[in-house]
């Protein structure tokens, strides 16, 4: 089987959404409206338009450790993987090409930061298969990603782009978003 060239996106799109329905939201706020368009659909529209591979992760998993375990699993062949929960609807396609990017030249990781803050998705070269197959949990990626940044293997990419930060978590972040959203729309 051929190896890909190009980072392979792994949207994560298993969670639960419990803190959105404690906020007063119905149902799974991969759902809700934003604009007219479920969440979900925002933010495959921008990982489709970036061009690259991508895989949806919407198995039902214990936690975010396994979905992301499951994903890499999935795309095994991949040059490294974008892992990007699915509750960011804004973040730019030039977002993910970028992280991209910064794994096809060699980093071991890769993360956004826009204003000083860190975001997603975070990218993980190939080398990290091993790593990231062991996950299990809530906790994600983030053991890998520390160990990571521990020995200086982090590449920070410093982008403009606030959709990066902007997950969908509460009805007040699904506001946020939307009035952000419009905000961006009446701007071009």
């Amino acid at each position: 089987m051929a190896t890909q060239i190009e980072a392979t996106v792994i949207v994560l799109a298993s969670g639960r959404g419990e803190r959105f329905v404690a906020s007063g939201g119905s149902g799974s706020k991969l759902k809700a409206l934003l604009l007219g368009k479920p969440v979900l659909e925002h933010t495959l529209e921008a990982v489709r338009a970036s061009g690259l591979p991508w895989h949806l992760e919407d198995t039902g998993h214990a936690g975010m450790g396994d979905s992301i375990a499951a994903g890499v699993r999935a795309t095994a062949n991949a040059a490294g993987w974008l892992i990007l929960p699915a509750d960011l609807p804004l973040v730019k396609p030039a977002t993910l090409r970028a992280v991209a990017q910064a794994l096809a030249e060699g980093a071991r990781a890769a993360q956004p930061v826009y204003q000083g803050q860190r975001g997603h998705p975070v990218g993980f070269g190939a080398k990290n298969a091993a790593a990231l197959t062991a996950l299990s949990g809530p906790l994600g990626a983030a053991p890998v990603l520390r160990a990571l940044r521990e020995v200086g293997a982090v590449v920070e990419l410093d982008v403009d782009d606030a959709g990066i930060l902007a997950d969908i978590d509460t009805l007040a972040d699904l506001a946020r978003a939307q009035a952000q959203l419009l905000s961006s729309l009446s701007s071009s």
